[in-house]
């Protein structure tokens, strides 16, 4: 039988470490692939295909907030992505599982957990902390503006994404290896999609929807 394979996707060392350690210590054997930036979490999904397993934190360098889940659940809409992030609140949970996240897992979880949460997200379930509330997206523009970002498509997410690190249309074509005009086109398209005017006004929703994360 095939190992199953996590890809852990952390800048700190020190925590793929400890998810590296829950792993190990669970009963099965699983093949672990590990990423420090938000690049090399879309290479090891791109370089293993058959991954069983996506380990997430919201902000790593390369990406802030929920626009890395958006892009690799857009890019990769099979591979069951869970977060584990230090911001536990509930609506960060909340806004997680509204973009496409299989479960979430605190970063303040003991081993035990870190292996429940784990288990229960390869055995096609989905994983939240007992403190999570369960409640509704109390802001009705959040709520709208959610739906909206589901609506992207893969490129147009990763264009989003350069837009909130303040990429110019020049800079995110000669990054993504198109021309400046289809890059033109997908701006856009995703003001279309967001019901919004600018890509100033796109880049300020989007916040709105990451407000709930303290770090």
């Amino acid at each position: 039988m095939t190992a199953q394979t996590i890809l852990i996707a952390d800048d700190h060392p020190l925590f793929r470490g400890a998810l590296k350690q829950a792993i190990g210590g669970m009963a099965a054997y699983y093949a672990v692939v590990e990423a420090g930036d938000f690049e090399g979490a879309r290479a090891a999904a791109a370089e293993n295909a058959d991954a069983d397993l996506m380990l997430l934190d919201l902000s790593m360098p390369g990406v802030s907030g929920f626009s890395g889940l958006m892009t690799l659940r857009a890019e990769y809409p099979s591979l069951p992505i869970v977060v584990v992030s230090a911001s536990d609140d509930s609506a960060t949970i909340r806004r997680a599982l509204a973009l496409g996240a299989s479960g979430f897992i605190s970063k303040s979880a003991g081993l035990d957990e870190l292996r429940t949460g784990i288990r229960t997200v390869l055995s096609g379930g989905t994983y939240l902390p007992e403190s999570y509330d369960g409640s509704a997206e109390t802001d009705p523009d959040v709520a709208d503006m959610l739906e909206r970002l589901k609506s992207l498509t893969p490129q147009q997410s990763r264009v989003l994404r350069m837009l909130c690190e303040g990429l110019l249309n020049k800079q995110i074509a000669y990054e993504l290896g198109v021309s400046e005009a289809t890059i033109k086109a997908h701006v856009s398209a995703i003001l279309l999609k967001l019901n919004v005017d600018s890509r100033t006004q796109a880049v300020i929703q989007l916040g709105k929807v990451n407000m709930a994360m303290v770090a």
